[in-house]
This record gives C-alpha cells, structure tokens and sequence, in this order.
C-alpha cells in the first residue's frame, strides 16, 4: 500500500487524507515536525522530506505555499492537485474591510497580511498571533483580538468555512505563493509513487505554482519578505499578479504580467523583472532590513 507522509496538525492530517481518499485509500503516516524557530514554514516540510528519503514514506503531502523553493536532492514535486480557494479571509465582525473599527486589533503572523492591511488600513493595529488555525480562533474568541486573517482553504479543508466574515479580492490582498494548492513531493526515479502521484495532477494548478514560485524565487522572497504571488491559468493564458511591499505598508509595488500557459516560468521571472525595476527590488532590500 502506498504511504503517504504527513506532519500531525490537524490541518495536514485533512489535507493528506484528501489525497489518501483520491488515491483509493492509501496510508497515512504522521512524521513528526523537525526542530526548528518559530517561523521557519520549511520545517514544516523538512519531516516529511527526511521520511521519504529515508524511504520510510512513498509520497509527502504539503502545502505549497510552505515548500522551500529549492528541494532537496532526490526529491521531486510529482503533482499538484486541482487547487482549493486562494484567498485570505478575515474572521471578526465586519464584513467589509471598510466595516472594520478605526485602531482595530487585527492578529496575523504574516509580514505579507501585515504589510497589505496597512497599505489599504494604515489606522489598523497590526499584532503578532502565532500557532494553528485553532489556536489563533480561539485568542479570536478570548478578545485577544478584534479580527484575525487566515487563509481561506485552510479553514474550509479543516470544516470551518463558516467562520468566514469576508474574504479579501486579491486586488485588496494578494495570497502568497501557493496558497491553497497541495505539493505531492516523492523521490525522484520512484515510478510506482509519482504515477500514483500523478493520477491527481490539474495542469491548471501546475502552471500556476510554477509561475509563482518562479516569480518568488526571482525576487529573492522566502516566508519573512512581505511578497504576495498569485497566477490564474485560463484556458491557454495564464495571469500572473505580484505584491511587494515594506513591512508599515508605507510602500509598495503591484504588477501583473499575462502571456501563454506554457510559458509559466518565463511569465513569473518577468514578472518579478518587472515589479524590481520598478522599484520593487529596493523595497525588498529594506523589507529584510526591517526584518
């Protein structure tokens, strides 16, 4: 039987089981998170990444959206499934960002959510709030907060979609990189895993995290750079739109490039050529100074 490699939080667990379900009910192995600070998404991925080198699992389930732009030797993405919402949603009562109270407490761990909701709300107080899609409902619930931002597919992969009070237009907010797609990550050369894998490939989902990621790593951007991606694939086009911004929201760039699907990855690196020479890249340079 096919394994299938999961972190143990209960959002990995829903997503991997998805993909247990779609491949006829294979097994799902939890492995455990490697050390890491917090912050640091890729260990989120590492765990799984030594269990299937290790070949104690035949396929890793990610977020893509958390998997480094760089994979380790002997690793390889071996599909991307039909992709979920990509939108960030707020939970709080309002239900325009417009609605929110002036100086309102609004929790996020995310410099790209911060630096957006301050360029479009600079009266906003933006705080820190770490920990799983739970826990941040809970400090929510507890007044820790007036609002907090959350991807959208997380909280409707987990049953909790109706906890939605709006979500944001990606003009407004543009997601991150690989938001609300899943990477079937196996070993390279392991046919039985990646044909497995393959059954649930969307090539529409494909190009688009190929554009993104591109278009992340041309700008340099890892997980603590304010930098939103999002690409949308229409028949034989593909749309790729990009944020880059200082962590205040005091400034920031927005682009969009489209051109034929095909040309996925040329699409996101001349995007990020783009948005750098517009002063994008300058941008960035103080973002990782601020940070």
């Amino acid at each position: 039987m096919l394994r299938i490699g999961s972190r143990g939080s209960a959002l990995a667990l829903a997503q991997a089981e998805t993909v247990s379900r779609a491949l006829g009910g294979a097994e799902v192995v939890t492995v455990r998170t490697a050390d890491a600070e917090v912050g640091d998404k890729a260990r989120f991925v590492r765990g799984v990444e030594q269990a299937l080198l290790s070949g104690e699992v035949d396929v890793g389930v990610h977020s893509a959206k958390d998997l480094p732009g760089e994979l380790p030797d002997g690793l390889e993405i071996a599909a991307v499934p039909g992709r979920e919402d990509t939108a960030d949603a707020y939970l709080g009562e309002a239900t325009t960002l417009a609605d929110v109270p002036e100086g309102a407490r609004i929790g996020t761990a995310s410099l790209r959510r911060r630096s957006q909701l301050l360029a479009l709300r600079p009266d906003l107080e933006v705080v820190d709030l770490h920990g799983n899609v739970d826990t941040r409902i809970a400090k929510l619930e507890a007044g820790e907060c007036d609002g907090i931002v959350l991807a959208v597919a997380g909280l409707r992969r987990l049953g909790r979609g109706d906890e939605i009070a709006f979500a944001f237009a990606p003009e407004e907010m543009t997601p991150a990189a690989g938001q609300g797609a899943l990477a079937l990550e196996a070993r390279a050369g392991d046919e039985r895993a990646v044909r497995a894998a393959g059954q649930l490939l969307d090539r529409a989902a494909l190009l688009e995290l190929t554009a993104e990621r591109a278009a992340t790593a041309a700008l340099g951007a890892d997980c603590h750079t304010p930098v939103g991606v999002l690409a949308r694939a229409r028949g034989d086009e593909l749309t790729v739109a990009g944020y880059v911004g200082l962590p205040d929201g005091s400034e920031w760039v927005r682009d969009l490039v489209s051109g034929p699907a095909d040309d996925a990855p040329a699409l996101g690196a001349g995007l990020a050529e783009r948005m750098r020479a517009a002063g994008g890249g300058e941008i960035l340079e103080r973002a990782g100074a601020a940070t």
